[in-house]
């Protein structure tokens, strides 16, 4: 019997890339991009529109900072009003949002556990409570998990696993007492993405 594709599973597939919405299980072989790949050999890809791609991968991004619209239509707008490059700019806020930073650190194992556990108060931002997944990190904000938090079992399996992964280098986490901080903001050529973002800067410019 097959296995039952989720609907994370299902957006994935839809848009043909690995959004690493399920965190681990994405790396395995029971990933459903990898089976749709598999599965789809030989067959002609469909004749996209200009707009049907720029569409695309604005929800490509979207669904992989697990975003809903307005609250990616708005970060976006706001990058716009920067003095940088739009597109720079709109990831390096994707980046900075806390969610994020705490799935960086290896703290959670996707960015929906993260946005989960910063919503239920599990996380602290200079020693004050913050249960806004939204909420943008400065330079030299230092995140802690809250003393309720580090006893979680899932938290410990997630600390296990951070372990064996990188460290982006605008990060930096102390493993002995679990406390990460914000060095500086990404660079341009930190903010790689397997998204094009200039679509998606042209998708709102019309």
């Amino acid at each position: 019997m097959s296995q039952v594709i989720t609907s994370k599973c299902k957006v994935c597939r839809r848009l043909g890339v690995k959004l690493f919405l399920k965190g681990e299980r994405c790396l395995t072989k029971k990933c459903a991009v990898e089976r749709k790949q598999t599965s789809s050999r030989g067959r002609r890809p469909r004749r996209m529109s200009e707009y049907g791609r720029q569409l695309r991968e604005k929800q490509k991004l979207r669904y992989q900072y697990r975003l809903s619209e307005n609250q990616f239509a708005g970060l976006f707008h706001k990058a716009e009003r920067l003095s940088g490059v739009t597109s720079e700019d709109f990831l390096r806020l994707l980046e900075r949002r806390l969610d994020n930073v705490v799935y960086r650190l290896g703290l959670c194992q996707s960015r929906g556990q993260a946005r989960e556990l910063v919503a239920h108060g599990h996380f602290q931002v200079n020693g004050r409570k913050v249960d806004i997944p939204s909420y943008l990190v400065k330079e030299g904000d230092v995140i802690t998990p809250r003393p309720a938090g580090k006893k979680l079992a899932l938290f410990k399996d997630n600390m296990a696993a951070a372990a064996k992964k990188d460290l982006p280098e605008w990060l930096g986490l102390d493993r002995s007492v679990v406390k990460g901080q914000v060095k500086r903001f990404p660079y341009a050529e930190e903010l790689v993405s397997d998204v094009d973002v200039s679509a998606i800067v042209e998708f709102y410019s019309k």
